[in-house]
């Protein structure tokens, strides 16, 4: 299995495992990022999963000093020959523990401010954007931007809708959005360029935990419509 590695700056480098947003691909980075953790090698820091890559972070040093064999080989090469091991052992029929999560959702109204435009740009109702956005079951492929924001496919692409040309300042904690044939849910309050449909009162960025996320790389999540009453009575229980 020829597979390209790049460095990334002196501690890291990318290994791709393939094109384009893919589970069959996903699922390659998830089995590799699950073999690092299980047999690490020395100097190994953490490995972050990404659509179609798996990004690794080592100590240089740590690397060096603790494989001498191979004292005349830079730690990039070091890291390279021992991921290329374990990349033989990667497959699509492995299988992994997923954990299935639900996600209420509040949609419309102040909360979903955008999906009335959604459903617009799709000649769709509201009830029917709705609809198609709580039947799919979606599979998280990554977290990045902000601290626990979860980029999600599977998504209907009768909903597929392009990001905001101008993005807002400020979108509130817990909103769930939509951009091109993704979804995803904004953990903090930060600026942002996609949909707003609606907004989740549970916490999802979770600083006093282990991991500080409530979604992971490779959960699958499925989102449950709620109503105003259900929304107000979950943030109530929350303090």
């Amino acid at each position: 299995m020829s597979t390209p590695f790049r460095p990334l700056g002196d501690s890291a480098l990318v290994v791709h495992l393939g094109e384009g947003i893919d589970p069959a691909i996903h699922k390659k980075v998830k089995h590799l990022s699950l073999l690092l953790e299980n047999s690490p090698f020395p100097g190994f820091i953490e490995a972050v999963p990404s659509y179609n890559s798996l990004t690794v972070y080592y100590h240089p040093l740590t690397v060096c000093s603790l494989n001498p064999a191979y004292a005349k080989k830079s730690p990039y090469q070091i890291v390279c020959g021992f991921l290329s091991k374990l990349i033989d052992s990667v497959g699509t029929h492995q299988t992994f523990k997923q954990r299935q999560i639900d996600i209420p959702v509040l949609y419309g109204g102040e909360y979903g401010p955008d999906i009335e435009y959604v459903a617009s740009f799709n000649r769709l109702s509201v009830d029917e954007v709705i609809r198609l956005h709580s039947s799919a079951e979606y599979l998280v492929y990554m977290l990045g931007f902000a601290p626990g924001f979860s980029f999600m496919g599977g998504m209907d692409e009768q909903i597929a809708t392009p990001r905001k040309e101008s993005p807002r300042l400020a979108i509130p904690t817990g909103s769930v959005g939509i951009a091109g044939k993704q979804t995803g849910i904004y953990p903090l309050e930060t600026p942002g360029g996609w949909q707003i449909i609606g907004r989740t009162p549970l916490d999802l960025f979770l600083p006093d935990c282990s991991p500080p996320t409530l979604l992971q790389s490779g959960d699958k999540v499925r989102f449950v419509p709620i109503s105003s009453k259900e929304f107000s009575s979950l943030k109530e229980k929350k303090q």
